[in-house]
């Protein structure tokens, strides 16, 4: 069952991905303009209009996969047996114990504190003239 589940999810992310890239691939409706006036976009490698119907029914399959991906997940995601039919019906999860704190022995000692330096004091004397 669970490898199962990660096909569908696995299909799930390559269809999806390759339909953003079909989607980004695609032509607008103003594109075919640019092609009366000369750009040379009209002779392509599917042909004049076969691009359009290539991308276009692609994306619908890769549509079509990933919707059936998506209910087939979620289908199988409620079929699971559970415990009980609702969350309260469920028996509660406890949480661990917290941990003793460490005894002051296995207290890593790290290098030794060095004291801060004190400040000079502050003597007339000590500040130079101009």
């Amino acid at each position: 069952m669970n490898v199962m589940l990660n096909i569908l999810v696995a299909v799930q992310m390559l269809s999806a991905i390759a339909m953003v890239g079909l989607i980004l691939i695609q032509h607008g409706k103003g594109a075919d303009m640019g092609a009366a006036f000369g750009s040379g976009s009209a002779g392509s490698l599917f042909g004049a209009s076969g691009s359009a119907n290539f991308l276009s029914r692609t994306t619908a399959a890769l549509a079509v996969v990933f919707f059936v991906c998506t209910l087939l997940l979620a289908y199988l995601s409620h079929a699971r047996p559970s415990g009980g039919d609702s969350l309260l019906e469920r028996a509660p999860v406890t949480a661990p114990a917290p941990a003793a704190p460490a005894p002051a022995s296995q207290i890593p000692s790290g290098t030794p504190a060095t004291p801060a330096p004190e400040a000079p004091a502050s003597n007339p004397a000590q500040i130079p003239s101009k």
